[in-house]
């Protein structure tokens, strides 16, 4: 069954992206809502994508759950329930910047067993079986990701995010300013799903975040782990409160880190 949920979602992905993608207008895209704070942004794109990709994914599976950042919730009645960002990196997205992606996964009896992103703004494909891998997709075919060791933490390039609630991002800063010494360097894209990915794909040695919503997390999350990356919380479980990231040959030193900058 993950063979059949993962084409579906990354059918639904494509068609999705390719929406956004032409309706996306020249220049700065307007703002339509905000959500935790007047910095985090809702466009009239991130809605109609969310009710394009619960259609299209319905449509394959009516009696299935979804859970979307944009709209009400649907509880189905099949053990399948999928969790999608139709829009991950609204910001990005407002201002053109070339980072923002569709990410949605396939959670069944609450495992995430599929997960598929894919960057709108240049088409870079990401998917992932639970047990089975992970792959990005070329015109070739699939390429399978296998995450590459790091000989030392102060080596590590960390991809990062802030909170768009200014007492939380002022804490923060403050957590990265401490580490910031102690890596290579720190990287922020914008957008959660894709750090996951391109941890998964090489492109970061380690990841740290707070305030990941379920939407942000299950797809790159499962990416991630599939290309072979520890990714854990508080108490192991990774989630709103923190998410860390990071190739098991420096996991366990940069966890410690992670919780000695006090994130």
């Amino acid at each position: 069954m993950n063979e059949e949920l993962l084409e579906i979602a990354r059918s639904a992905g494509r068609r999705a992206a390719l929406y956004v993608a032409g309706a996306r207008p020249h220049g700065r895209v307007d703002v339509s809502s905000t959500k935790s704070s007047p910095t985090d942004v809702v466009t009239a794109i991130d809605e109609a994508c969310e009710q394009l990709l619960r259609s299209l994914i319905l449509r394959a599976r009516p009696d299935d759950g979804f859970v979307g950042e944009e709209g009400d919730d649907i509880l189905g009645s099949s053990d399948v329930e999928w969790i999608v960002d139709p829009i991950d990196g609204t910001v990005n997205f407002v201002y053109g910047l070339p980072f923002y992606a569709v990410s949605i996964a396939a959670a069944v009896n609450g495992e995430v067993e599929v997960g598929y992103v894919m960057n709108i703004a240049n088409a870079d494909e990401f998917s992932a079986i639970r047990g089975q891998g992970a792959w990005t997709h070329t015109d070739e075919g699939p390429i399978r990701l296998v995450a590459p060791p790091v000989d030392r933490l102060e080596h590590a390039l960390v991809a990062t995010g802030f909170s768009y609630v200014t007492a939380t991002r002022t804490k923060q800063a403050a957590a990265v300013a401490r580490m910031l010494p102690q890596v290579r360097d720190i990287r922020r894209t914008g957008s959660a799903a894709l750090d996951l990915c391109g941890l998964a794909a090489g492109s970061y040695d380690a990841y740290v975040e707070q305030g990941l919503k379920p939407w942000d997390l299950a797809a790159g999350g499962l990416i991630a782990r599939e290309a072979g990356i520890a990714v854990s919380g508080i108490d192991g479980i990774p989630g709103e409160r923190l998410v860390m990231a990071a190739h098991p040959s420096v996991s366990r030193e940069f966890f410690d880190l992670v919780n000695a900058c006090g994130f």
